[in-house]
């Protein structure tokens, strides 16, 4: 005896809704908003102190954190290994990811990594374990037109509208900043310092001096004009612009640590001028400083390290006094600096590493690892707690090119100790 065609009607009337339920709970569990937070379950590993030379190859770019950890950048997800001085990237040592949220930047104070995230979020974790230690409400990130390339780079080497900033009290402030709005989130506990509303595309932030300030250029309303915004308070103390200087101002933020933060100087010039400007900045008005004007000229512990007719020069950056010359490296190029180290690059792409105080060099040897060869071009670079990493292009460079092609191996990023 078959079921009546009415309860026949309820009952796949029920299974019906029963299935759209299903599929409902599943859609929900798989698209709602989410994080998964993988901390660490082994030991805190010690400094590396590996000799002078390559280290290895990775396939992103890594972000050294307190000389232990190598922290990378995936889409949606923030993440480290070890050892700092491994030869491969190796399985998580901690993992954060979100969901739907994108990865757009990563910067790090000591222990404390901060990421942000396309809706605004900052989150901050611990190096040692991978734990959340805070999370703040922050502005949407600008849009970006820059190419979202495989390394990650940009994301951990050069986050925009991401900075931190260092006061003079000891305090480590993380200002992020967007079209609409900036904040200053203060790194130890995530409390926010300020909140300043923004004029919108025309304005954008560069970079944090050393001083404690935001850089910002402003392009809203008759010449381009530098502004100087307390990282404490957020507060806009100055506005500048180089004397004589062009309408459509150009500033290069100079000698930054990782991430464009803790600037000592910045060089100004016009759309296309191969050189410009240079100008020390600290809490009052920046100094002129033409020992910085030179194109390639960077700065780094008081010292300004420039290539001149075949000889790199160091000289003082206040007083523009020559302190060494050495004219025996050939061929070279300044290629980034950090606290203690200038590094430059020679045209057969040897890494050498010279004491930006003396002269004295520090390291020399050759970006070569397994079979891949010299013949690549250098791309982004990210120098940090003593090591260099660069990522390699091939020949000929083609920045419209698919990543298989603009990359040198599927391991782009050669990491050296110095």
């Amino acid at each position: 005896m078959g079921i009546p065609r009415g309860r026949r009607r309820v009952v796949m009337a029920v299974a019906a809704l029963l299935a759209t339920v299903a599929v409902a709970v599943i859609a929900y569990r798989v698209l709602a908003p989410a994080e998964v937070s993988t901390v660490a379950h082994a030991e805190y590993p010690p400094p590396a102190q590996p000799a002078a030379g390559v280290v290895g190859r990775l396939p992103v770019a890594p972000l050294i954190v307190d000389g232990r950890l190598r922290v990378y950048a995936a889409h949606r997800q923030v993440y480290a290994d070890r050892p700092v001085d491994g030869r491969h990237r190796t399985t998580p040592y901690w993992s954060y990811r979100r969901w739907p949220a994108e990865l757009t930047g990563v910067v790090a104070s000591g222990r404390t990594v901060v990421s942000r995230w396309s809706d605004g979020k900052l989150v901050a974790l611990d190096a040692p374990t991978g734990r959340v230690l805070w999370r703040a409400d922050g502005p949407e990130p600008a849009e970006s037109e820059a190419v979202a390339r495989r390394t990650g780079a940009a994301t951990v080497w050069d986050p925009r509208g991401l900075h931190l900033a260092d006061l003079s009290d000891g305090r480590a402030v993380v200002v992020a900043s967007g079209d609409a709005e900036a904040r200053g989130v203060e790194v130890s506990g995530g409390q926010q310092l300020w909140r300043a509303e923004l004029p919108g595309r025309c304005r954008s932030d560069l970079g944090t001096t050393a001083s404690g300030q935001l850089i910002g250029l402003d392009r809203c309303a008759g010449p381009a004009t530098v502004e100087f915004r307390d990282a404490a308070t957020g507060v806009v103390h100055k506005r500048w612009r180089p004397p004589g200087g062009p309408d459509e101002l150009v500033v290069t933020p100079l000698g930054c640590r990782t991430g464009r933060s803790d600037c000592p100087a910045l060089r100004t010039s016009g759309p296309g001028d191969a050189a410009g400007r240079g100008w020390l900045v600290g809490p009052g008005e920046p100094v002129a400083a033409p020992v910085l004007d030179p194109a390639g000229a960077t700065v780094v512990d008081d010292q300004v390290v420039v290539v001149l007719d075949g000889a790199v020069v160091g000289r003082s950056a206040r007083t523009g006094a020559e302190l060494w010359r050495s004219a025996d490296l050939g061929a070279v190029r300044v290629l980034a600096v950090q606290p203690g180290r200038a590094h430059l690059l020679t045209e057969a792409n040897s890494l050498v590493t010279l004491d930006p105080v003396t002269g004295r060099q520090l390291s020399r040897f050759s970006l070569n690892v397994g079979r891949d060869g010299t013949g690549w071009v250098p791309g982004a670079v990210g120098a940090e707690g003593g090591y260099v990493a660069v990522e390699r292009l091939r020949r000929p460079v083609d920045p419209a090119a698919d990543d298989r092609r603009y990359y040198l191996t599927a391991e782009a990023v050669i990491l050296a100790a110095t």
